[in-house]
Parts: C-alpha cells; sequence; structure tokens
C-alpha cells in the first residue's frame, strides 16, 4: 500500500478500508485523508482498539470488521498453554474493544459473532479454535462486502420508476471508507444509480466536526468520476429550498425496532429539512444495524467525543479554549422523518415496527 500525495487528484482504483494481511491488519488511515493517503498498520488487538477510537477506522459497517480482526488477532497473539488463561485473555481484549464506540450496533454484533465462535468450539484444542476465529473474521468481511453490493441494488427499486436523472444530497461518509471495501451503504445506492446514468448531481454535506463528507465521501465520488459539490452544513435547506435535491440518502450507526434512527450529527436536522419541503429522506444500511433489542431512539446511546473537534478544523485551533464547546457525535431521527429503510433483503417501508419485527422474526 503506497503512500502518496493526492492534492492533484487521486487515481481511479478501487478504494481499500481494511487489509487484512495476516497476521497484521492494515487501515487506510481517514483522519488524513483526502490529501495523503496511508496506511495504518495494527500489530495487535489494542492497536485495533486504538484505530477505532481515534478514528482511523470508522463507519459502523467497518468499525465491525475491524474489530472482528482485532478478536482474531489476539487470538493469534496469545502466548500462554491453557484454555482457561486463553479464554480469560480473549475476553480481556473483547472488552477493550467493546469500549471503543458506543453508539455503532455493528461493533458489538461482530464481536458477538466471535464470541459464539468461541462458545461454540470450546472443545477444540486452541490452535484448530483460532483458526476458527481468523475464518469468521474473514467472513465477516466477505459478507460485508457482498451486503452492500445487494443495498446498491435494492436501492435502484426506489427510483427505478422517477423519469429522468437524480440530484441526491448525502451527509457523513456512507460509502466504502465505512464498509469494508468498495461498495458503501448509501454510496452503494449512488454508485448503482450512477452506472445505469440515472444521478444528475450528489450534494455532500461537508459534515462538521470531522468533515466525514467533504474529506471521505467527495474523494470517493471524485476517484468514480460521479458528479458532486460539497457544501457547508448550513446550506442544505437552501438547496432543498431551490429544488436542488431531489432525495436524501444517508447510512446508520443503529436503527431501533421501530425506525428511528442513529447516525452522524447533523442527520436529525436533515431529515426535518426534507420532510418541510417534501423531499424523500433514505436510510441504507445493513440489517446487522438494526437493533431489534432496542425499542425506540431514546434507548440509544450516544457518543460524547472530544471537545477538541470542535475547536480545531485539520487540527488548526477555530475555538479558543475557554470557550465551552460539546460535541454528540450522533443524533436520532424518528422514524417519522424517513420515506424507507434500504436493506441488503428488501427496502423497508412504513410502518417501520411491523415491518422490521416481520424480517426478525421470518430469520427466526
Amino acid at each position: 500500500m503506497g503512500n502518496g500525495d493526492l492534492r492533484k487528484g487521486p487515481d481511479d482504483s478501487k478504494v481499500r478500508t481494511i487489509v487484512w494481511d495476516n497476521p497484521v491488519l492494515k487501515l487506510i488511515d481517514q483522519r488524513k485523508l483526502p490529501f495523503e493517503e496511508t496506511y495504518y498498520e495494527c500489530k495487535n488487538s489494542g492497536e485495533v482498539a486504538g484505530a477505532i477510537k481515534k478514528m482511523v477506522v470508522r463507519g459502523a459497517p467497518a468499525i465491525g470488521v475491524a474489530a472482528a480482526y482485532g478478536i482474531a488477532m489476539a487470538a493469534l497473539n496469545f502466548r500462554g498453554k491453557t484454555a482457561v488463561k486463553f479464554f480469560a485473555f480473549i475476553d480481556e481484549k473483547i472488552s477493550e474493544l467493546s469500549a471503543t464506540r458506543p453508539t455503532a450496533v455493528n461493533l458489538f454484533w461482530s464481536i458477538n459473532r466471535m464470541k459464539k465462535v468461541i462458545a461454540d468450539n470450546k472443545g477444540l484444542d486452541l490452535d484448530s479454535l483460532i483458526d476458527r476465529l481468523v475464518l469468521e473474521a474473514e467472513k465477516i468481511e466477505e459478507e460485508d462486502l457482498q451486503v452492500n453490493r445487494l443495498i446498491g441494488e435494492n436501492g435502484l427499486e426506489v427510483f427505478e420508476n422517477r423519469r429522468g436523472k437524480i440530484k441526491i444530497l448525502t451527509h457523513c461518509n456512507a460509502g466504502a471508507l465505512a464498509t469494508s471495501g468498495y461498495y458503501g451503504t448509501a454510496l452503494a445506492v449512488i454508485r448503482s444509480l450512477n452506472r445505469i446514468g440515472k444521478i444528475s448531481n450528489v450534494i455532500v454535506d461537508e459534515t462538521r466536526p470531522f468533515l466525514q463528507g467533504a474529506r471521505l465521501t467527495a474523494w470517493e465520488l471524485h476517484r468514480e468520476k460521479i458528479p458532486y459539490f460539497v457544501i457547508s452544513d448550513n446550506m442544505a435547506g437552501y438547496f432543498m429550498s431551490e429544488g436542488e435535491v431531489d432525495a436524501v440518502a444517508v447510512g446508520a450507526d443503529r436503527i431501533a425496532a421501530n425506525g428511528d434512527t442513529a447516525n452522524k450529527i447533523g442527520t436529525l436536522s436533515l431529515s426535518i429539512l426534507a420532510k418541510n419541503y417534501g423531499i424523500p429522506f433514505y436510510v441504507c444500511a445493513p440489517l446487522s444495524t438494526i437493533d431489534i433489542d432496542t425499542g425506540c431512539g431514546r434507548a440509544i446511546p450516544v457518543e460524547q467525543r472530544d471537545g477538541r473537534e470542535v475547536r480545531e478544523v485539520l487540527g488548526k485551533p477555530v475555538i479558543p479554549e475557554y470557550m465551552p464547546v460539546m460535541n454528540p457525535a450522533f443524533d436520532v431521527t424518528p422514524a417519522v422523518n424517513i420515506t424507507a429503510i434500504i436493506t441488503e433483503k428488501e427496502v423497508i417501508y412504513p410502518p417501520f415496527d411491523k415491518n422490521i419485527k416481520k424480517i426478525f422474526d421470518n430469520k427466526k
């Protein structure tokens, strides 16, 4: 993975967010994009936990995949002899990974899958169990790629009867950089539409304070020559009022059983604006992002991050230290503001509580 100065524009190669080079995990360092493309190497589970917490890797599906590899790496790095010590060691590393980001449910979904592998194979010798854990992490990554491809295909259903090209507004980054590879979630839908010539333009919210839209989403769209432009977050209402937005498409970090959706801070405001102007608002996410055990949005924990992310822009101070700031990383969009949830299985329409329950009942 080569480093490079991207000020003159990136090449058109596919984005590789996560590279598993057993026993090393390489993560594209999203803190340095779009100006520098470098890979952050993790050689143990603690470094994976640090990478998640420090936003080297972000986006709910990508966090889940990284955490699964973190557990596999912990198993590979175990130097003890007994099974008892192995299980205690892995439990400690799982606790460390679980504490990194509280809102994104994919983190806990993937950790639970890895824990199930351990529970189901406790009778195996340690070498065989470790092999199973590595295979499960690889399977989670491969499934994520396929799931996001299907989200893109199912997104076409939403727009198939719409005549002409479409102008879509998106928030934060729900692209390849938020998942294990090329497709993404909301950007999977945009990519699918672009392939059939249906995209007129993508409006990219900059997404303060971490600028995931301006730094990451725009970078991905640029690589693929999908038409776009970047706006500051407070411009969205203007473009909606001018008829420049046909639909809003966003990702999700956790969807409650009733359809309430936690996503990057600022999503709630967009949903209110879209509802006011009669613009459809779509959430694009895998079924693993739906937390069937969380009844509504009020029960979703909202991560509070370091105030320096608000005080600084790309490391440069814009707000002095004596001024207090707050930095909630997410907000919750109520289900009544959401037109549909596009998943890999199907497009879920209201009433969300009944239709989400139906899907999960059928999975049992």
